[in-house]
């Protein structure tokens, strides 16, 4: 638990000038007190003494957290977990957390680097089915952000719809910014409700991803050319989180996705996922420093390219990518 201290003091304090340095002393770690990532690169035939460099890190497939205790020490010293949404029938992730106070803490941080003061915010949340389970860190996330933002129009809707958009009306003059936090299924169902939304300079309109089951899956492109016109904005924010990290990332438009400094992006080759790609689109695996507690190494089921920029666009999903099978092997 010393470890998960000082750790997290570097991450709030985003003392984090040498990444790779950092990424490799937090993979000699977990290799040696994660049970199931040791499991893992045992099986595969690892050996972490011979890991010099990040790009050589064998990666977790994300699957793991659906039926794993992916953690860091003793499995009993957890007794809190965030859960992923899924539809009916799916196996979830769970994610264990060593402090909830440090992941809320953590989020506030990526985001204020990306926006400014919350304080300067009203922030809507619009996440329904989210907010109608138990264990969501992204709305244990919003909540936080509404509490932090201190200003007493801010708060979370569900299917509210004409509420919403009177207190779109009523914060149209504000002298803050307006957060509208929803869902990606959510906040199509509200453009397309023929509500009639009030031109606002000061409106940043953010999507989190997800239709959950409710609409048929839709790219990008498609998305933001629906929810643009209807509230009268220019671009359309996303973040780009999950269960299984403790970091996000955002994007201000297009889709292109600014990487805070605890999380790094590898592409893999589609074909082969232990290999990393020298091509910029494949399968994404990500390197979250902020999963100290856990395993900070995640292959993800998410396509995507890094561009010249250095930012992340995610290109869709592998399909069937809730057919692994790989966890198997520690059964």
């Amino acid at each position: 638990m010393n470890y998960f201290k000082s750790f997290s003091e570097d991450i709030i304090n985003l003392r984090l000038d040498d990444f790779d340095q950092k990424a490799l002393e937090l993979f000699h770690y977990q290799a040696q007190y994660n049970q199931i990532y040791s499991k893992y690169l045992a099986l595969r035939k690892v050996d972490p003494f011979k890991i010099r460099s990040v790009e050589a890190i064998p990666f977790l497939p994300i699957r793991f957290f659906k039926d794993q205790q992916v953690t860091c020490g003793n499995p009993d010293q957890y007794d809190k977990f965030y859960s992923s949404s899924g539809t009916t029938g799916a196996i979830t992730s769970r994610h264990y957390i060593w402090s909830e106070d440090f992941y809320l803490q953590h989020a506030l941080n990526l985001f204020e680097l990306e926006y400014g003061k919350i304080s300067e915010f009203h922030v809507l949340a619009l996440l329904p089915a989210y907010m109608e389970r138990p264990g969501s860190s992204l709305v244990s996330m919003a909540q936080y952000f509404i509490e932090k933002s201190e200003s007493e129009h801010s708060g979370t809707y569900l299917y509210n719809h004409d509420e919403l958009l009177q207190k779109l009306h009523l914060l149209k003059e504000s002298n803050r910014k307006v957060l509208l936090l929803g869902v990606t299924f959510a906040l199509l169902d509200l453009a397309e409700g023929g509500l009639g939304f009030p031109k606002m300079d000061n409106l940043i309109v953010m999507e989190t991803g997800g239709m959950k089951g409710r609409r048929k899956e839709m790219i990008r492109e498609e998305v933001h050319a629906i929810l643009r016109p209807a509230f009268h904005v220019d671009v359309i924010h996303s973040e780009y989180g999950m269960t299984e990290l403790m970091s996000q990332a955002y994007s201000k438009g297009l889709g292109k996705y600014t990487l805070p400094p605890t999380m790094k992006v590898l592409i893999r080759d589609v074909n082969d996922p232990y290999t990393i790609s020298p091509k910029s689109q494949g399968g994404i695996n990500v390197i979250d420093l902020a999963n100290f507690h856990s395993c900070a190494f995640i292959e993800t089921q998410d396509l995507g390219k890094i561009d010249e920029n250095g930012e992340l666009e995610v290109l869709g999903r592998f399909d069937n990518s809730e057919v692994r099978g790989c966890n198997l092997m520690l059964n």
